[in-house]
């Protein structure tokens, strides 16, 4: 018997595909599941959802800036999608984000029933409008709801299974994140890097492009820069710890089994912290406008440029006993 096909929007993060991986996996037991997302989600589709056809599509208005200049829109690629998609006859479509442009986007593609959190009255654009979690839910929520709507069981969010942790004792330092103000500073990770291996342990300091000649000008000549999910993917597998910043890369760590220390910045833990049960964090210093969603007012991000090394250090060094003990 046939699946009935089902069409999944989720068009930003790395983060985001791995926090929507347990719905891709279960939904795939009794759907025809395809993923319109990002290109690097074919990276991820082998190992976390090998049953999910991958469409890939990069939107234009997740771009970071000038999102809405419409002239430099890809018009031609947009209309042959929505051909496509709409000759694939979607019996549902959803999206687990409340925005408008998912749910326009759902529309033009044509599933009969359209799922989604409806914002700015784009319930008109949805046969199955949702009402959203509570404000503090994290982000899975959203996912497990869908779920309930489609008579999918999504375990709670501290049961939800991961990968069996690696045995290797190598800490997969990774100091990059997708926009600067997530970043902590690379000073304080370089002594943290220094502190861990005083104490006996191997790190594997693992950066953005942009950081590369920084570390090499401090002697960090194994220094690793992933152009690639496959790539992230190698030197995750041979990790045992994942230490770094609120990004996709951390995600992807837990959700291969590592237990994650992530240091926040403008975003909340409770929305966005990995879905590893072993998942640990230092929050980010406190600011009037926090969540700022990276759109900082400041020179620099008080909530990263606040948070000392000691205090990190603290934290790090009783995470790494309790799960790498001598």
């Amino acid at each position: 018997m046939l699946k009935p096909k089902l069409l999944v929007v989720e068009l930003w993060g790395l983060g985001d595909l791995a926090i929507a991986s347990p719905f891709l996996r279960t939904a795939g037991e009794k759907y025809a599941v395809t993923l319109l997302a990002k290109p690097f989600a074919q990276d991820l589709q082998p190992r976390f959802w090998p049953g999910v056809e991958v469409v890939p599509f990069l939107a234009p208005w997740t771009a970071f800036r000038n999102k809405y200049r419409l002239n430099s829109w890809p018009w031609r690629q947009l209309f042959r999608l929505r051909k496509q998609l709409a000759s694939e006859r979607f019996e549902v479509g959803l999206s687990a984000r409340w925005d408008p442009r998912d749910h326009v986007l759902l529309k033009m593609f044509g599933p009969k029933k359209r799922f989604g959190f409806s914002r700015f009255k784009s319930q008109l654009f949805l046969t199955h409008p949702i009402t959203r979690p509570m404000p503090e839910a994290h982000r899975y929520e959203y996912w497990r709801v869908l779920g309930q709507e489609l008579g999918l069981d999504l375990p709670l969010r501290d049961r939800v299974p991961m990968a069996l942790a690696s045995r290797n004792r190598v800490i997969l330092v990774h100091t990059g994140a997708g926009q600067a103000v997530r970043v902590w500073s690379l000073e304080g990770y370089r002594n943290l890097v220094r502190r861990l291996r005083e104490s006996n342990y191997a790190v594997q300091v693992t950066c953005d492009l942009s950081q590369r000649e920084w570390w090499i000008k401090q002697g960090e000549k194994e220094v690793a820069t992933p152009e690639t999910v496959t790539e992230l993917l190698q030197l995750t597998d041979q990790s045992g710890l994942f230490i770094g910043n609120d990004s996709g890369p951390g995600h992807i760590a837990a959700f291969c089994g590592l237990p994650t220390f992530t240091i926040f910045g403008p975003q909340l833990p409770e929305w966005f912290a990995p879905l590893h049960p072993q998942a640990e964090w230092l929050e980010g210093k406190a600011c009037p406008y926090k969540p700022c969603f990276d759109y900082c007012r400041f020179p620099v991000p008080r909530c990263m440029e606040n948070i000392s090394e000691t205090e990190v250090w603290s934290n790090v060094e009783k995470f790494v006993h309790r799960h790498l003990p001598k």
